[in-house]
Formats: C-alpha cells, sequence, structure tokens
C-alpha cells in the first residue's frame, strides 16, 4: 500500500492549515488520485491493523439500504452511534441512496406515483447488458435529502468501467479523513468491486480513488508519522464465497494472509 502512505506524505509536507467543521483543525490539499490495481492484490492499509470485519458489515448494511445503528448487520460496529439519533436513526444515508433513491412519478390520468430506484440492481443490469455504456454511475449525493442525513455522503458518487473481460471502479470522494476514513474506504470499495465483479463475470481490476478535500486532522499527525516509518508488507487476498450478489453475508468474505502492523488509535472528530 505504497499509494496510500504517498498520499499521508504529500498532505504532511504540502497540506494547508484549514479550520474545519468540528473544530479539530486539519492540514489538508484539494484533488488528489490514487489507484490500486486487484490484481496485484487486495488494498488492505498494512502499516497499521485495520478492522476488515467492521469494513464488510458496513458494506452489507449499506447494500441492505439501512439506515439505523440497531440493525443486526452493524453488530460490533459501531463506525456509525456518533452520529445517531436517540433511536439509531441516521436519515436518508448512503445505502438508502443507494437501493431507495425516492422519486416522483406522474402518471398518465394525472394522479402522483412515489417509487424508488435502486441504483446498485441498475448498475449490476447495465454491466451486465450495456458494457459500453459510461452511465453505470451510482450516486449518494441526493441535494434534496442532504439536510435531513445525519452525516451528508463524503463518498459521493462511483462509476463503474468494463473493458475486455475487466472492472474498473472510480470512487469520487469530496472530503477524506486520511487517518481513520480512507483506509475504511479503499478496502469497502475494493469489496464492492470484487463483488460486483464476481456478479458479472468479470475480473476484478483498478479502483481509482479520487479525493476532493483530502485532510488530516491536527490530532492525528503523530500517529501518521509514525505509521510513515513503517515498511508496507505483501498484500492479503479476498475470497468471496461462490454465490449471487444478493445473497452474500458477512461469513461469506474471507481476507487471506493479512499481516500487519500494530493497530495506531485515532480520535474521531464528529
Amino acid at each position: 500500500m505504497k499509494q496510500y502512505l504517498q498520499l499521508v506524505k504529500e498532505v504532511l509536507e504540502n497540506g494547508t492549515e484549514k479550520s474545519d467543521r468540528t473544530g479539530t483543525g486539519t492540514i489538508s490539499i484539494f484533488g488528489a488520485q490514487q489507484k490500486y490495481d486487484l490484481r496485484d492484490g487486495f488494498p488492505m492499509v498494512t502499516t497499521k491493523k485495520v478492522r476488515y470485519d467492521a469494513i464488510v458489515r458496513e458494506l452489507l448494511w449499506f447494500l441492505k439500504g439501512s439506515t439505523n445503528i440497531n440493525d443486526g448487520l452493524t453488530e460490533h460496529t459501531p463506525i456509525w452511534d456518533a452520529w445517531a439519533d436517540e433511536k439509531g436513526e441516521l436519515g436518508p444515508i448512503y445505502g438508502f441512496q443507494w437501493r431507495k433513491w425516492r422519486k416522483i412519478k406522474e402518471k398518465s390520468d394525472g394522479t402522483i406515483e412515489k417509487i424508488h430506484i435502486d441504483q446498485i440492481q441498475n448498475a449490476i443490469d447495465m454491466i451486465k447488458n450495456n458494457p459500453d455504456s459510461r452511465r453505470i454511475i451510482v450516486s449518494g449525493w441526493n441535494v434534496a435529502d442532504i439536510e435531513e442525513m445525519a452525516l451528508p455522503p463524503c463518498h459521493t458518487l462511483f462509476q463503474f468501467y468494463v473493458v475486455g473481460e475487466r472492472l474498473d471502479l472510480q470512487l469520487y470522494q469530496r472530503s477524506a479523513d486520511i487517518a481513520l476514513g480512507v483506509p475504511y474506504n479503499i478496502a469497502s470499495y475494493a469489496t464492492l468491486l470484487s463483488m460486483v465483479a464476481k456478479e458479472c463475470n468479470l475480473t476484478p481490476g483498478v479502483f481509482v480513488h479520487t479525493l476532493g478535500d483530502a485532510h488530516i486532522y491536527s490530532n492525528h499527525i503523530e500517529g501518521l508519522k509514525e505509521q510513515l516509518t513503517r515498511t508496507p508488507k505483501t498484500l492479503p487476498k479476498l475470497e468471496i464465497a461462490d454465490k449471487s450478489f444478493w445473497d452474500l453475508k458477512f461469513e461469506d468474505f474471507k481476507l487471506k494472509n493479512y499481516e500487519h502492523d500494530k493497530f495506531i488509535k485515532f480520535p474521531i472528530a464528529v
């Protein structure tokens, strides 16, 4: 994962001090891009321990369309607890937009019909039936719903690209927490790419990670400097059970030979 460490180094060396919503303070750059070729191994950060179980649980929770932290898929994964209300609700965040994008349709008789759009299923169908399309896009940034969300989406839009027998994916992330969020984002979207590629009988290829505001919180700087002193290890391998996309469960994902350095604790900025 040299690409990730290069990003850390770039922000530390060239970042500009900025205030932020949380009041913590950051150094940041605007506009960065890394590419991770899954044929070289699964892109999991190895210079610290990253919890792959939490990543899979969160991704499956999104794919279910869930928006409440009390859903069983988030067991032992308190990632969203800080933003949930007293009932555990988060509003129409990622999973809702991915699976249940709201649309109002006027029928021929003049009445209004409320429907939902399943962006994930639409993307899979397009990959299978129209692989050269330049519209295989899933968006989480629904302007009409932003005020209802506990946290507007940081990873806002992703696009699939089929080239021969290979499937690539590019993510645009408006806001990227380099220390805590980005290692999770890389592994999560690499997992999603692997899942969709398997469903479509394609080889998972390149994950392109494009960042808007790429920032390091001031209380994360020392931990990241320590991480830069460590040497990346051989990348692990992801194995996914031979099941259809929508039948995959937590136990169907196995990260093999994940060697890593010790955990670094970074406080979360809310």
